[in-house]
């Protein structure tokens, strides 16, 4: 997984001064004017000896099978109090998705709550958020275009709105924007329409691949929802969206921007409840197929994630009735982190990572595929918590080169 974390300004009116493990990065050119204030983190400690992966295979094989499940399961509570969250996480999740509900008044409390997510401050969970911008955006600030306009806009206007974007989100603490919507349709009525980033898939595929590019400076950016909810029609937060179009329809379509988005290094891959069912007749996200093709056809090496499975589970359909059931099916079918909001308790993520386990014990669930889950989650983790940087608003600075 391609890691390119550094010093840069962005967001046209924040500056981020970073130091990542191993390389000294020097400041970008465009900086502030004379006298503007700034802000400098203070270098990271000496680098590690080995790199994330080795680094995360250590960690993983000292963890039991029930630390290895819980380290995969992203939880979600409502809530504003730091301490409360900080004891929803001393379970050992390894994520936290922050909605609505979560977010406080102003930035200095998200980020004292965003901190207090952490219950060993040098490994932290990674701490999510769909910061898309426009129709679907949870922080306060985000002025920037949004996929209601890009679509239309030059390229790079694309690149300016995901790096100011990227760094909005990065400030407040968050590590992992799932952000980057990959879909592609070109039907104004299409439920994704206003979300999609082009209307076409090289369109769409040269807006991705600069999002991507823009966020991953500073976070874990993520493409959704995979394989494409274009040629799906529906909308799957109540349904499982399906169509029958084959693989190599799909392979000269709605896959060229997930392509695209995995070549420029996007971090996570989020799979949609889509049934393509020429390709599988189960939805992408509980699927093994789809998560091969990823893998073996795409090249993608980063965390596959699930869609909410609690969307899965209001489809009404009954094979997927079961939520906890759900996380056992997508963390087999090769999802590494798993989610659930709607519908979810302050219970159900202890009780996905408890049937995770249950499974492994049981032998339904290979081991080596919650080791395999588990060590890319950790990866994700290292090479987030690898960067320390402060933000600060910087009235007078000139924009990014």
């Amino acid at each position: 997984m391609r890691r390119r974390r550094g010093v840069v300004a962005a967001g046209l009116m924040l500056v981020a001064v970073a130091a990542v493990s191993a390389t000294a990065v020097p400041a970008p050119a465009a900086a502030a004017r004379e006298g503007a204030a700034s802000h400098l983190a203070t270098a990271a400690a000496a680098a590690p000896v080995a790199g994330p992966s080795a680094r995360a295979a250590e960690l993983v094989a000292q963890m039991s099978t029930a630390e290895q499940a819980a380290s995969i399961v992203m939880g979600h509570v409502a809530g504003t109090d730091p301490a409360d969250l900080h004891a929803y996480m001393e379970s050992g999740l390894g994520g936290f998705i922050l909605m609505g509900a979560n977010i406080p008044a102003s930035e200095a409390e998200l980020q004292t709550l965003t901190a207090a997510l952490a219950v060993d401050p040098a490994l932290p969970p990674l701490v999510a958020v769909d910061q898309e911008g426009g129709i679907v955006s949870r922080l306060a600030g985000d002025d920037y275009p949004a996929s209601t306009t890009l679509k239309d806009l030059p390229v790079g206007d694309t690149a300016a709105a995901f790096a100011a974007r990227g760094s909005l989100v990065a400030r407040a603490g968050i590590t992992v924007n799932f952000g980057t919507v990959a879909d592609v349709t070109s039907d104004p009525g299409s439920f994704i329409y206003g979300r999609a980033l082009g209307t076409d898939p090289a369109g769409a595929a040269e807006r991705v691949t600069v999002a991507t590019t823009a966020q991953e400076r500073f976070l874990g950016s993520t493409l959704k929802h995979f394989p494409g909810h274009g040629a799906a029609p529906g909308d799957s937060h109540h349904a499982i969206p399906s169509t029958g179009m084959s693989l190599e329809e799909w392979r000269a379509s709605d896959a060229v921007p997930f392509a695209a988005g995995i070549d420029a290094g996007a971090s996570l891959l989020m799979f949609g409840h889509l049934a393509y069912t020429a390709v599988d007749a189960a939805p992408a996200s509980m699927s093994a197929t789809w998560h091969e093709i990823a893998r073996d056809q795409l090249g993608f090496e980063g965390v596959a994630v699930t869609d909410d499975l609690g969307m899965l589970t209001s489809s009404g359909v009954p094979a997927y009735a079961d939520p906890i059931a759900n996380a056992v099916t997508a963390v087999a079918a090769g999802n590494d982190l798993v989610l659930m909001i709607a519908g979810s308790s302050r219970e159900t993520a202890g009780q996905m990572a408890a049937a995770i386990a249950a499974a492994v014990d049981a032998g339904v669930l290979p081991s080596e595929r919650l080791e395999d889950a588990a060590t890319r989650v950790m990866v994700l983790r290292l090479q987030m918590s690898s960067a320390t940087s402060a933000w600060t608003v910087c009235p007078d600075c000139a924009p990014a080169d």
